[in-house]
């Protein structure tokens, strides 16, 4: 489990950061939909980019401890549901989006429970590797 949960955090840090960077250079041409949104969205949009890039970070800083940290990842993966409610207030408000966009909100809703189910899974490696050792 160990394993997984670092494999799974380090490919989230990885994925964010590249998303992120994609989003800071493309601005609102790397949303399915925008279309014309014009300059705000555009800024925004970079904008997000760039704090996307810092989350993934987060998570590439995580995966990278020994123990992974499971308060660490157990935030990093209600930011990411909170994401996904973001999304879902806006499909009451607006009604639904680009069918990519429920893609991504349905990854958001999937992931966060495996990482909570996974997040201490490398602290009790490391404990019972020091309960082993005498």
């Amino acid at each position: 489990m160990a394993k997984l949960l670092r494999i799974l955090a380090m490919t989230m840090g990885v994925a964010c950061v590249a998303i992120g960077f994609l989003h800071m250079a493309l601005g609102i041409d790397s949303v399915p939909d925008m279309g014309s949104s014009g300059v705000t969205a555009d800024s925004q949009s970079r904008f997000f980019g760039a704090i996307f890039v810092g989350y993934g970070v987060a998570w590439i800083w995580a995966a990278r401890r020994t123990p992974i940290p499971a308060p660490a990842v157990r935030w990093l993966a209600g930011i990411f549901l909170l994401g996904a409610v973001g999304r879902v207030l806006s499909v009451a408000v607006y009604g639904w989006p680009h069918w990519f966009q429920i893609v991504l909100t349905v990854i958001e809703f999937v992931l966060p429970p495996v990482y909570f189910w996974l997040a201490d899974a490398d602290e009790k490696r490391v404990a019972g590797e020091r309960i082993a050792v005498p």
